[in-house]
């Protein structure tokens, strides 16, 4: 470092410390100092024997921890934390019998940690996350006494959790996610003095029931199970649990009922379970601080739990894909801190409760896949944060909400699959939309021609480069949640692990429009997905459509336009997926790599285009059109625009949407994820 100068004492350079009277270096912070090397076994760093506090994270180390670590035995803290290090822990760490604090996350390190670690009989906090540790952990490890934080996620830890650590009557804090523990768990031998506050298992391989024994743990904050093969109910006992604010049990095999005394909980995950009923009490639920709460995917059944009305702290609900049904109650309203609710894929009936008036912080309203009729509430005009809008496959009848228009923060509208009709415009309602990313009003029976100056007015679309306040909102949403799109396909449901944050989308199909196709389309330059499939759109492709520089995907199938296919779409880089059959279109096919790389449906239906003999593998036989070529008729691209996820905080997820595609076309969605669609996930209903 510049202010290292071998003529000055080395106590008054920059990150040095050194004791004030011996004057012997005892601690030194190198952190983010990009060393780009290794720990040599002979490096004067060693020699350093008074030294008390080492820090050097972030600095690029690499290769192994040389053994000669062992003789800093005055050493109480150590980080070696966020370095390409590797190897096992050297078993000379055992000679460090001072030492408080050892950090060594995000590294590479492997194999078994020493039976020596039992030597550090002083360390407070044992920090391994992220590195390839494997084996089980050192029985040995039971005589640390003074243990408090234990952080193990993202190892390969195996065999039975160490439930010996819970011996330790100073043991505050266990976060062990994404390891391969496996088998049943019993707290028994737990100290009757446990100062344990954080217990975290998630994602690992543990079965059994939860044990009753649980409740031993009297200081517990924080208890995360989740992503485990839990089975069996909640045990009766967790209610003596008086301290716990936070419980996830999601992604387990549980079922039965939940205990009343878990709404008195802050936050409550309980999703991909079993459960199936509700728990009663003669207690009222006066106070309750309960802010988040998911039961996503489960059993439960009947009307709406009316004592979610008493949950006047909840900011975030989510009972998507259940089977509730009956009408959803107008005491929601009462939950005037809602900023997201799911209440998707169940079979609520009836009209939805107007709750807008006092619901006004509400971000994300997901009631897709319901009975749910009649019209939507104009008060939702109220919701001022509202971002994510998602009415899809109800009964809704109502003519197009153009004064959504008029909210500020709007990203993401679906109305698909309902009865909403008439035209898209009102001359009385300005158009609005300018922060809208993507709009599903599909399968519904929208009429009319569209004004060309239609689109002219949605900014958030017509760039490609996106303000940093819009990005850091919509990378929130979506990579926080990470299960967050669906498509169907020969009735079932895959899931896509993530979208892409640039997602900006359009589909308008299978409606009644009629007349061109905007010219405004093309001011629509973030534009990457365009559907305007089975309509009545007439005259000529607009060229504008050209401007689309980042266009992915193009479906115009199944309408009456005419002319020919503009050639200059052929210069659309990002252009790999199209489909023009079943139009008037004529004349030849342009030349370009995207037009040739496509399948012969794409332009089937449109007898007077010729030179197809490059898509279509041969010539047309005299008096045949590519209409009655032998190649299977595939089915037509049935897009719905996205699936956004939202978080407030850390640990809460929603499902917000859902694509649905032919199967010709997943490998475009897989573009845009980045992986292939994982298997089922449901049935579809």
């Amino acid at each position: 470092m510049s202010s290292w100068n071998k003529s000055s004492d080395c106590c008054s350079w920059e990150n040095v410390t050194c004791d004030t009277r011996s004057g012997k270096v005892i601690s030194l912070d190198l952190n983010n100092i990009p060393f780009n090397n290794s720990l040599k076994p002979n490096s004067g760093l060693f020699k350093l024997q008074y030294l008390q506090h080492l820090a050097i994270s972030f600095c690029n180390l690499n290769g192994e921890i040389p053994s000669s670590l062992g003789k800093l035995s005055h050493l109480t803290y150590l980080d070696l934390s966020q370095n390409e290090l590797v190897g096992q822990v050297p078993t000379s760490i055992g000679n460090l019998t001072q030492l408080s604090s050892l950090i060594l996350p995000d590294n590479h390190l492997s194999g078994k940690l020493p039976v020596s670690f039992a030597n550090l009989t002083k360390l407070s906090t044992l920090h391994l996350t992220n590195n390839n540790f494997e084996s089980e952990l050192p029985h040995e490890m039971s005589r640390l006494h003074n243990l408090e934080y234990v952080l193990l996620s993202g190892n390969s830890f195996s065999g039975p959790f160490p439930t010996f650590l819970f011996t330790i009557s100073s043991l505050q804090m266990v976060y062990s996610r994404k390891n391969q523990f496996k088998g049943p768990i019993e707290f028994g031998n737990i100290s009757s003095f446990s100062s344990l506050r954080a217990l975290s298992l998630s994602s690992n391989q543990c079965d059994g029931p939860i044990p009753e024994s649980i409740s031993k743990f009297v200081n517990l904050n924080i208890l995360d199970l989740s992503f485990n093969n839990f089975t069996g109910s909640i045990p009766r006992s967790i209610s003596k649990l008086a301290n716990l604010h936070y419980l996830d049990l999601s992604h387990n095999k549980l079922e039965g009922e939940v205990p009343h005394c878990l709404w008195r909980l802050q936050l409550l995950k309980l999703s991909y379970n079993s459960f199936s009923s509700f728990g009663k009490s003669s207690q009222v639920l006066d106070g309750t601080q309960m802010n988040v709460l998911s039961l996503i995917s489960n059993s439960f059944q009947g009307p709406f739990p009316h004592l979610i009305c008493d949950l006047r702290s909840l900011g975030f609900l989510d009972l998507s894909i259940n089977n509730f049904s009956g009408v959803i109650p107008p005491c929601l309203r009462n939950n005037t801190n809602l900023e997201v609710l799911n209440l998707s894929y169940n079979n609520f009936s009836g009209t939805f409760p107007d709750m807008f008036v006092n619901v006004t912080n509400l971000n994300t309203l997901d009631v897709s896949w319901n009975q749910l009729e009649g019209k939507l509430s104009e008060s939702m005009i109220n919701c001022k944060a509202l971002k994510h809008l998602n009415v899809g496959s109800n009964k809704f009848k109502d003519k197009f909400p153009s004064w959504l228009g008029s909210l500020p923060s709007l990203n993401v509208l679906i109305l698909r699959s309902n009865q909403f009709y008439g035209p898209l415009y009102d001359h009385q309602v300005s158009t609005g939309f300018q922060n809208l990313k993507v709009i599903d009003i599909s399968q519904n029976d929208f009429i009319g021609a569209i004004p060309s100056f239609y689109f002219s007015s949605w900014r958030a679309m017509a760039t490609s480069e996106y303000d940093n306040m819009y990005m850091e909102n919509f990378m929130v949403y979506v990579a926080m949640y990470r299960n967050s799109m669906e498509f169907m396909h020969k009735g079932v449901e895959r899931e896509f692990t993530r979208i892409r944050e640039d997602f900006i989308a359009i589909d308008f199909s299978e409606n009644k429009f009629g007349g061109r196709i905007p010219e405004s389309i093309g001011l629509l330059k973030g534009l990457r997905l365009l559907n305007l499939s089975s309509n009545a759109f007439t005259s000529d492709i607009p060229q504008s459509l050209a401007k689309l520089i980042n266009l992915e995907a193009l479906d115009l199938s199944r309408n009456q336009l005419l002319g020919q296919i503009p050639r200059n779409l052929g210069t659309l880089s990002f252009l790999s997926t199209m489909d023009f059959s079943h139009n008037n279109l004529e004349g030849p096919i342009p030349q370009s790599t995207q037009f040739q790389s496509q399948n012969c449906s794409s332009f089937m239906g449109n007898p007077r285009l010729y030179d197809l003999s490059g898509i279509c593998g041969k010539p047309p036989v005299p008096n045949l059109t590519p209409r009655e070529f032998s190649e299977p008729k595939e089915q037509v691209i049935n897009w719905i625009a996205a699936a956004i996820a939202y978080v407030p905080g850390v640990f809460c997820g929603l499902m917000i949407g859902h694509i649905f595609v032919s199967q010709k076309h997943e490998w475009f969605m897989e573009k845009f994820h980045g992986n292939k669609p994982s298997v089922v996930i449901k049935s579809a209903r």
